[in-house]
């Protein structure tokens, strides 16, 4: 029992030595430099635990930062992605903006056209071509039901285009001048010279009929319509004249024509008529 007791004793006064010296080690330490190389020292040898110990931390926080990096990856393709689907909508939009502002400048040199030409005047779009190679018509979306009527002149932005030979309610079919079975009486800008325009089946060419090899028609001449016959309004370009050939051997002059109008390109013409609308010829 003495020794049991014994050892309990000077456990005791193990625990009072070490907080005694303690309490002088702080002691020393606030009040003195005494220690700094030696806790130096003990810092130096226990940075490896420092590092062992931060590595569960390391390792977290680099898995965090990986995550981060994925997810902000993967954001950044979903806000690509976004983006090119906006530019997209924006490229779409744009084409549509500028075929829009081409289909208003159309529109409005069809209505400063329409100050010239004298009668009833509707503007119509294209929406048909006629299936024969051999004719030169095409189907516009105006109607009876619009006023439109057989005969009526139809003109572009840049010069006569044709005429009305049939009309349904909402439709009408327009014979264009380069048809093979369509004339137009016109007469050359520079001599007032009456020549007749026929169509030869093809959309950049005119013939004139019975040119005397004597007439004064030379290449450049500007051909407008007569007005005689009623049918289509005096003064709208018809054509500018680009060949002339005089044969020996032929009583006529042989004149080509390009007509002014686009035939093969407009979407809209003008639809003209010297009767008030829905009167019969």
């Amino acid at each position: 029992m003495k020794g049991l007791f014994a050892r309990e004793a000077s456990a005791g006064y193990l625990l009072a030595g070490l907080a005694t010296l303690s309490v002088l080690l702080v002691f020393v330490e606030a009040n003195t430099r005494f220690l700094v190389p030696v806790r130096s020292a003990i810092g130096t040898i226990a940075q490896p635990v420092y590092v062992l110990g931060n590595v569960p931390t390391n390792i977290w926080e680099a898995g965090s930062w990986f995550s981060d990096v994925v997810s902000d990856r993967t954001g950044m393709r979903a806000r690509i992605t976004q983006l090119e689907e906006q530019v997209a909508d924006l490229s779409a939009v744009s084409q549509q903006f500028v075929a829009m502002r081409e289909e208003n400048n159309r529109l409005r040199e069809l209505l400063g056209s329409s100050a010239r030409v004298p009668g009833q005047k509707l503007i119509a779009e294209l929406v048909a071509v006629v299936p024969d190679v051999q004719k030169h018509r095409v189907v516009i979306n105006k109607g009876t039901a619009d006023g439109v009527a057989v005969g009526a002149a139809v003109i572009d932005t840049r010069g006569l285009y044709g005429q009305i030979i049939e009309t349904a309610r909402m439709t009408s079919v327009v014979l264009l001048i380069t048809d093979t079975t369509h004339a137009v009486p016109a007469e050359v800008g520079r001599n007032n010279i009456r020549v007749i325009a026929a169509g030869l089946g093809e959309y950049d060419h005119l013939e004139l009929e019975a040119v005397p090899k004597s007439a004064d028609i030379r290449e450049g001449d500007i051909l407008y319509s007569s007005g005689l016959g009623g049918r289509f309004p005096q003064g709208y370009p018809v054509g500018t004249v680009i060949e002339v050939e005089r044969l020996r051997t032929e009583n006529f002059a042989f004149v080509k024509v390009r007509p002014a109008a686009n035939l093969d390109r407009s979407r809209y013409v003008l639809v003209v008529s010297r009767l008030p609308v829905g009167e019969p010829e």
